[in-house]
C-alpha cells in the first residue's frame, strides 16, 4: 500500500527544499478522436435531455466517465440494458456491426462516436473481405478496438495476431490471398516487428494503403523517446484499460527508464521521487490536461518543481461531429 501523502513539504533542515526537474512531453494528453467523443456526449445530453445511455466507457478514463455520468449520461455495458426510448451512444473504440443492427432492430436512437481513424480500419477491412483476401488482424485480444473491428466482417474471415510467436502458428500458403490491418493504438516499434515478420513468411501479403497506427499514438510514444533518456522516473497519467497508456510506459522502460502507468496524482507515491531528479510526465490519448496539473501540484507539494514541456509535434487535427447532432 502507498505511503500517506504528506500534508506539508517535507522539511529539508538548513537547505531549501530540493529541485526537481519536470519534462513534461508534447503532444500529450487528449486527441482529435477523444476530443469529439466525448463532445458527443455533451451535445446528446444538450439535444435529447437526460439521460443519454453510453455503450461501454465512453474512452478508457475513469475521470472523464466520471464528469459525464454527473452531466447524466448512464453506462453500460450491452444494448439490452438501454430502455426503448432513450438515445445511446457508441464508445470512441468502435462496435462489431451487430450492435448498431440490433440498435435499427429495436428501432433505438443511436449516435455512434467510434473514433474516424477506427471506422478507416473498418472500412479498409471491409474492402479487403470485397476483394476475397483473409486479413491477418495486428492487436491485442479483448481490447474493444480488436472486437469491434473483427466484428466488421463474416466470421472466420479475419485471424488475430498479437505476436511474433503467433505468426509461425498460421498455416497460410503462397496460394492463399492474405492481408493485414492493425488496431490504431499499439506500439510502434513492436508493431513494426511484426509486420517485417509477417511479410518475410509471407511477401505476398497486402499492406494496408497508409499505417494504421493513429498519429496521436505515434506522436504520444516519439515525445516519450524524446524525455525518457534524460529521466530517472517517467509516470504516464492513463487507463489500465488505455492500450495508447500502457505502449507508453512500455517505451519509456525499453529506453532503460523506471516507468509507472498512474490514473490520479494520489496513487504517487513519495518514495517513487526519494532519489530522482528528472522527473518525465505523459499522458495517454484518454486522459485530460487537468490531470496533468494535478500531478504537477501534488509533486510541488513535497519539491521545487521546475516545469519543462518538451514539445515534439504539434496537433491540429479536428473530426466533424455525427450530421444527427449538428442539424
Amino acid at each position: 500500500m502507498n505511503a500517506p501523502f504528506p500534508s506539508t513539504a517535507p522539511s529539508h533542515e538548513g537547505s531549501e527544499r530540493p529541485v526537481l526537474k519536470l519534462l513534461i512531453a508534447a503532444p500529450r494528453g487528449f486527441c482529435a478522436g477523444v476530443d469529439r467523443a466525448i463532445e458527443i456526449v455533451e451535445r446528446a445530453l444538450e439535444k435529447f435531455g437526460s439521460p443519454v445511455y453510453v455503450r461501454h466507457e465512453i474512452v478508457h478514463n475513469r475521470y472523464v466517465v466520471d464528469c459525464l455520468k454527473d452531466k447524466g449520461a448512464i453506462f453500460v455495458e450491452e444494448l439490452d440494458e438501454v430502455p426503448d426510448d432513450a438515445p445511446v451512444v457508441f464508445s470512441a473504440h468502435g462496435v462489431p456491426k451487430s450492435v448498431p443492427a440490433e440498435a435499427e432492430r429495436r428501432q433505438l436512437l443511436y449516435v455512434d462516436a467510434t473514433c474516424p481513424l477506427v471506422s478507416k480500419v473498418h472500412r479498409q477491412a471491409e474492402r479487403q473481405i470485397e476483394k476475397g483476401q483473409h486479413i491477418i488482424f495486428i492487436g491485442h485480444a479483448g481490447h474493444p478496438e480488436v472486437i469491434g473491428t473483427m466484428g466488421q466482417v463474416p466470421e472466420g474471415r479475419i485471424t488475430l495476431v498479437e505476436t511474433i510467436e503467433d505468426i509461425a502458428e498460421l498455416s497460410f500458403t503462397e496460394a492463399d490471398d492474405i492481408s493485414f490491418l492493425t488496431q490504431t493504438t499499439l506500439s510502434v516499434d513492436d508493431t513494426r516487428e511484426i509486420v517485417e515478420a509477417l511479410q518475410a513468411r509471407y511477401p505476398h501479403i497486402v499492406a494496408p494503403r497508409a499505417e494504421d497506427i493513429c498519429y496521436a499514438t505515434s506522436n504520444r510514444q516519439a515525445a516519450v523517446k524524446q524525455i525518457a533518456p534524460q529521466c530517472d522516473l517517467v509516470l504516464v497519467i492513463g487507463a489500465p484499460n488505455s492500450s495508447n497508456s500502457l505502449r507508453l510506459v512500455e517505451v519509456a522502460q525499453r529506453l532503460g527508464t523506471q516507468a509507472r502507468l498512474i490514473q490520479r496524482a494520489s496513487e504517487i507515491d513519495p518514495e517513487w521521487i526519494a532519489n530522482v531528479s528528472t522527473i518525465g510526465l505523459t499522458a495517454g490519448a484518454s486522459a485530460p490536461e487537468k490531470l496533468v496539473r494535478e500531478v504537477v501540484d501534488r509533486l510541488g507539494e513535497w519539491r521545487t518543481v521546475e516545469e519543462e514541456t518538451v514539445a515534439t509535434a504539434e496537433e491540429n487535427m479536428v473530426f466533424k461531429l455525427p450530421r444527427q447532432l449538428t442539424e
